[in-house]
């Protein structure tokens, strides 16, 4: 269900070095929510660093909406950068996995596709 992987580096270079990966494989950053502080900004104070990305396709975005607009529930794809145990993570929900919920087999490839570039972008921002 999930890709998760451990790397070095804050979670700040972390964060960097995944979105040019994502923009390397012709996916787009559309935004980045930093969890902390936005539950400080709510008086909520919250630990350990954690940042999601979202990244999309368009083109895969557009087959996977003209097929079944709920799915637009799981849209973007977010990627989440956080601190554990003093270690910095990648993680995912594979797409496969989340496609399953909408019964949808015919996006299988499409879900098949954004997986492996994904995982392409968490490895990149491993390294």
């Amino acid at each position: 269900m999930l890709y998760t992987r451990e790397t070095s580096g804050t979670v700040q270079e972390v964060v960097q070095r995944l979105e040019e990966a994502a923009k390397a494989n012709k996916f787009g950053v559309l935004g980045e929510i930093n969890l902390k502080e936005k539950m400080a900004a709510k008086g909520v104070e919250f630990g350990p660093a954690c940042v999601v990305v979202e990244v999309c396709n368009p083109v895969q975005a557009k087959k996977v909406l003209e097929a079944n607009m709920t799915i637009s529930t799981a849209l973007p794809c977010r990627i989440s950068v956080y601190e554990e145990a003093g270690k910095v993570k990648i993680s995912t929900l594979r797409p496969t996995a989340v496609l399953g919920l909408f019964g949808s087999p015919g996006l299988a490839p499409v879900a098949q596709g954004v997986e492996e570039t994904i995982i392409r972008i968490i490895d990149a921002a491993c390294q």
